[in-house]
């Protein structure tokens, strides 16, 4: 499944982007529209993003678990050499020492990403900024051609500006594409 990323400009550009995806056949569940005006998404029932689209919780998150992770295992190994607590010390001990470090480390790294911005959405910082509203659709196998079809012909208006393989990997490269030489092919 892809994501598409297209921008346009107003609101009512928004709402008939959201109604002639449904009439292609593309449900509410694959539309998601960033934006800061959310009081206008709602009353145009356009559907909005949600948590894991616009904060970085979940890269954060495994960053942070990893770090956790590595800093547990380096003291668990400091621990077993040290032996402050005897020779006897069983090795769920020292596992339980990686496991907590690793839930720390998640738990602050999910703390950190919900005061920052989602790093796929940093190229269209400003955009969203500006008032324009970024349109964020899942398209199934063989429906994004037919998604960018419909864009071209009914929204000139809109902008395709990327494409990703899908917006779940948290690690995964976006780059905006070169609007200058054909705004909404590719």
């Amino acid at each position: 499944m892809k994501c598409l990323y297209f921008l346009t400009p107003a609101l009512k550009s928004a709402h008939t982007i959201s109604d002639d995806l449904h009439a292609v056949g593309v449900d509410d569940w694959y539309i998601h529209v960033i934006s800061k005006d959310e009081a206008g998404l709602q009353k145009h029932r356009i559907h909005s993003s949600n948590y894991l689209e616009t904060l970085d919780i979940v890269r954060s998150g495994l960053t942070g678990a990893c770090a956790g992770f590595m800093a547990g295992v380096i003291g668990a190994v400091v621990l077993a050499s040290l032996q402050p607590f005897g020779p006897n010390v069983s090795f769920a001990a020292y596992a339980g020492v990686v496991v907590l470090a690793t839930f720390f480390g998640a738990w602050v790294g999910g703390l950190v990403g919900i005061s920052t911005e989602n790093s796929k959405l940093a190229p269209f910082h400003d955009d969203i900024e500006a008032g324009k509203y970024l349109f964020l659709i899942y398209a199934r196998k063989g429906m994004g051609e037919v998604i960018k079809a419909m864009m071209r012909e009914k929204h000139p208006e809109s902008v395709h500006v990327a494409t990703d393989r899908h917006f779940v990997n948290p690690f995964g490269d976006l780059r905006r594409r070169d609007q200058s030489a054909h705004p909404t092919s590719g």
